[in-house]
């Protein structure tokens, strides 16, 4: 008479064979998401440096490691959805659109990376800390309007990231990164409006020696 449970050696290797197939699946994910984030800092680093071919190289290869994990894992999408997943692709998006606003360029849209919404959204917050950098490292030679053209860019970015009132199961997370992203544009404004101040107070200065002296 056969046991129920007859099959169940037979159940088991398939089921050891499906785990082994997603452990080396998510293996290598980790290692093309490390490759891939690796990639995108290096190619903001590059765009403070202005180095625009070591930016476009960097870029080349994120979009390939990109590709890579949409098509490698997408016979498993919950390694595609996983944090670490969606972490690497979300500097993706910021490292993408750093480099169009440095070159004041359009952005890309979440569809022309093929990103999903939430972690284009959260790549788009954290721009706004890169954009403050850049504006600093022009603020130490003086105020400019290319630090003001950066500042309209952080505001804009800030009023589009307030209007996505959803819950976090919805966005991941985002009203905490919209919350970062305002203290970081106000206190970016602090520091713009008092260079301008005290560039203008120089000039005013200047003017008055200038006529001291005549």
């Amino acid at each position: 008479m056969s046991s129920p449970l007859d099959r169940l050696d037979a159940i088991a290797e398939d089921i050891h064979s499906s785990f082994e197939q997603i452990n080396q699946a998510r293996d290598q994910a980790l290692k093309q998401a490390r490759l891939l984030t690796r990639h995108c800092a290096r190619a903001i680093r590059a765009a403070h440096r202005d180095e625009h071919e070591l930016v476009d190289s960097h870029l080349r290869d994120a979009g390939q490691l990109a590709d890579a994990l949409r098509t490698e894992l997408s016979p498993y999408p919950e390694l595609y959805f996983a944090g670490y997943t969606q972490d690497a692709l979300k500097e993706y998006a910021e490292a993408c659109i750093v480099k169009a606003l440095f070159n004041g360029s359009e952005i890309p849209s979440p569809q022309d990376l093929q990103l999903e919404n939430n972690t284009y959204t959260k790549g788009l917050s954290e721009v706004v800390g890169e954009l403050r950098r850049r504006c600093l490292d022009i603020l130490r030679h003086g105020y400019s309007d290319e630090a003001e053209r950066l500042l309209t860019h952080m505001d804009d970015i800030y009023g589009m990231l307030i209007t996505m009132d959803f819950p976090d199961a919805i966005t991941r997370g985002l009203r905490r990164q919209t919350d970062i992203a305002r203290g970081i544009l106000e206190r970016t404004r602090g520091d713009l409006t008092m260079s301008q101040r005290q560039q203008q107070l120089q000039a005013a200065l200047t003017q008055l020696e200038s006529r001291l002296d005549a």
